[in-house]
């Protein structure tokens, strides 16, 4: 049982349980193919536990996920969310093929007997409760589900197979969590580690220390060989693992719309507005001249108009905009003003409670305010002083709302009134005393309003000029180095992006990017010029700069890293030696040492910390405090920082108690908090997991 061994060391105590969802990506035969991906047979996408996976199996993961996304949203996917299925395909054939084989190394089933348990039994599934609840009574129906699955075999066959995929699913996640409970119930917190948790926390020292960082010693008066940095990279490894990765340097040339594109864009956009004035069609016409798939036609009440018509007097047949919003341009057209079944009003109040005061003070405040703001106080500025709303930091206001929404009193005020203002009377309710302003008369007039969304788009002229750029940029180029010359010389921005993953769909600024990073681990030479890459607003032309595999990165990736904790070792070196030969008090010490040393003292410090104060992370340092005698002094102490010399003053142990069941439950809570991701981690690491999908996608 290798893979228990992995999951105990990363989880560390306790392994607990993981949400029922997180592997629920179970194969079903649902899609077959017999015929290899653009034509090649047992094309490889990557290897999981040993086991290697095939173009044709990885696409038929894919199509599984894209099934129940159309079935879930009755759409099909869109390029970025295919992105997101295909990952989900991967960890499905991960999830199927490394937990599998756990699971049936360890005997784990789920009977039929448990499947119909979960569906229509005593323990059913949140999933089938959810699926089966009256939403208007918030009942289960057991009878719904029989009812269901009696009538399964006429359903159509898209019924059939989500059902039995979900089934087949339901199957899994009880299998993951039998595994989980496995190895968390095997497994416990001890009285002597809760015991040790306890002292940890309640042991509180008194203690003095000399602190010297390393920037005493300038960089400059320590020298570091390649020999010294490559020794110190093999001997720290785990630091510096990589994963798979390219850089490269990159020029974009934009593609965006040109002063004449703009142009020529307002005046289509003047003679649609015109042709909108006088369409016979109001929704016909937006449908089929707005780009996307914007709402075309709606019914607005006074609130729920759009920001730009908030303000305006809308007119029936009037068109107006266009109106801006990030680079689009709407036009709107009033095609009916009607009145509704209810009126809107909008107003703004001052709430003065009477719970747990006195009612005659809460009305003689309100009145206080009222008669100020008759005599012409702001309104705003009162609710923001006086309000006791949780409107009061918008000046109360409480926007449009329709009747039916508010407590009766304060209702028939405001709808009561035919005009907009002050309420130059006390309005009590449940709630207390409230001062309203009517800032819109109610009105039961709602808009129709048909909208066109025209966005600007650089004409095929200005894309091909970019193009041409882009191409006589990449013809000039004879190799890495000319790169950046050649960009100088025409005013180009070189932009650098290190350790591109082989999953990136972006590059920094660059969006939808694949087919460059495709073509950087498939493709690319060191030094070699990229072709013209075509992007959504840029053409791209890009050169290689790097390769890193997966493993220990290279000592020239991590040089300036490495050169940095080689220094700080020498100069903690020089910082310990200069103070091992000094005597004297700690305050001695630091005087005869030089201004970069500083003494500090703390009264409270913990044998659970790891910092010091004016220190930073210092846990050998506080180890070492710990295992002092009073007023002994320690020998010097390398930290992250800097040197640390500390003294023990005082300890204060913890105070013996009867029952550690609390610090159990502590220690026992934060595994289980962590439990869930140290075992994926550990399954994955275990099942040494090659992934290609470059390659194809």
């Amino acid at each position: 049982m290798a893979l228990i061994s992995k999951i105990r060391e990363k989880t560390a105590l306790v392994v607990g349980f993981v949400a029922l969802g997180l592997f629920l990506f179970i194969a079903a035969d649902v899609f077959t193919s017999s015929s290899g991906f653009f034509g090649r047979e047992q094309t490889e996408v990557g290897e999981i536990a040993g086991k290697d996976i095939s173009i044709q199996e990885y696409q038929q993961a894919i199509e599984e996920m894209k099934y129940n996304f159309s079935v879930n949203t009755g759409r099909n996917p869109s390029e970025n969310e295919m992105n997101s299925i295909r990952q989900q395909a991967w960890d499905k054939l991960i999830a199927e093929i490394a937990f599998t084989e756990q699971f049936e190394e360890l005997g784990i089933r789920v009977t039929e007997n448990e499947l119909v348990d979960m569906v229509q039994g005593n323990n059913i599934t949140p999933e089938i409760r959810q699926a089966f609840t009256n939403p208007e009574t918030g009942e289960f129906s057991r009878d719904q589900v029989i009812n269901y699955l009696q009538n399964l075999p006429q359903l159509q066959p898209q019924q059939q197979v989500a059902w039995q995929v979900f089934e087949n699913n339901l199957r899994t996640g009880r299998r993951r969590i039998k595994y989980d409970n496995l190895i968390t119930y095997s497994d416990y917190i001890t009285t002597q580690e809760a015991q040790q948790q306890y002292i940890a926390e309640n042991t509180v020292a008194e203690v003095k220390y000399l602190y010297v960082p390393f920037y005493a010693i300038s960089d400059t008066a320590i020298d570091v060989t390649d020999a010294q940095l490559q020794s110190y990279l093999d001997n720290h490894k785990k630091d510096f693992k990589v994963e798979q990765g390219r850089s490269i340097r990159y020029v974009s040339f934009s593609v965006a719309p040109s002063a004449e594109d703009s142009t020529y864009f307002m005046e289509e956009i003047d003679q649609l507005k015109n042709n909108f004035v006088s369409a016979a069609n109001d929704s016909s016409f937006a449908t089929i001249n707005t780009d996307g798939a914007g709402q075309a036609y709606s019914t607005y009440a006074p609130g729920q108009l759009p920001a730009q018509l908030q303000d305006v007097d809308l007119q029936e047949g009037e068109v107006y905009g266009p109106y801006t919003n990030n680079g689009a341009y709407t036009l709107y057209k009033v095609s009916a003003a009607t009145e509704d079944t209810v009126s809107y009003a909008k107003a703004s109040h001052i709430l003065f409670k009477t719970e747990n005061v006195e009612e005659a003070e809460a009305r003689s405040k309100a009145q206080n305010v009222l008669n100020q703001l008759i005599n012409g106080a702001d309104f705003a500025e009162m609710a923001r002083q006086n309000s006791e709303d949780v409107t009061a930091s918008r000046g109360g206001d409480l926007g449009w709302f329709p009747e039916g929404r508010m407590v009766a009193e304060f209702e028939e005020a405001i709808f009561s009134q035919n005009e907009a203002g002050l309420i130059r009377k006390l309005v009590k309710s449940d709630y207390g005393y409230h001062i309203i302003n009517v800032t819109e008369a109610p009105t039961d007039q709602v808009y129709k309003i048909a909208s066109v969304v025209r966005e600007l788009y650089p004409s095929d002229a200005t894309r091909d000029q970019a193009y041409r750029n882009a191409d006589y940029f990449a013809s000039t180029i004879s190799d890495a180095e000319d790169f950046n010359t050649k960009a100088q010389e025409n005013s180009l921005n070189v932009q650098t992006a290190e350790n591109i993953s082989s999953s990136a769909q972006t590059i920094r600024d660059l969006g939808d990017a694949r087919q460059i990073v495709r073509w950087a681990y498939n493709d690319a030479e060191m030094g070699e010029l990229s072709p013209v890459f075509e992007l959504d607003d840029a053409y791209v032309v890009a050169v290689l700069t790097g390769k890193t595999e997966a493993g220990t990165a290279p000592l020239e990736s991590v040089r300036d890293e490495v050169a940095t904790k080689v220094r700080a070792e020498k100069k903690g070196e020089q910082i310990a030696n200069k103070l091992k030969g000094l005597t004297g008090s700690l305050d001695e010490i630091a005087s005869a040492f030089g201004t970069d040393a500083n003494v500090y003292s703390s009264s409270d410090l913990k044998m659970s910390s790891n910092t010091l104060p004016n220190v930073g992370f210092a846990p050998k340092a506080i180890g070492k405090a710990f295992a002092l005698k009073e007023g002994q002094v320690s020998e010097p102490v390398q930290g992250e920082n800097g040197v640390v010399m500390i003294q023990l003053e005082a300890i204060t142990q913890a105070p013996e108690i009867a029952d550690y069941a609390s610090y159990k439950e502590q220690l026992q809570q934060q595994a289980n908090q962590r439990s869930g991701f140290n075992i994926a981690e550990a399954v994955r690491e275990f099942s040494d997991i090659e992934d290609e999908r470059y390659k194809f996608y």
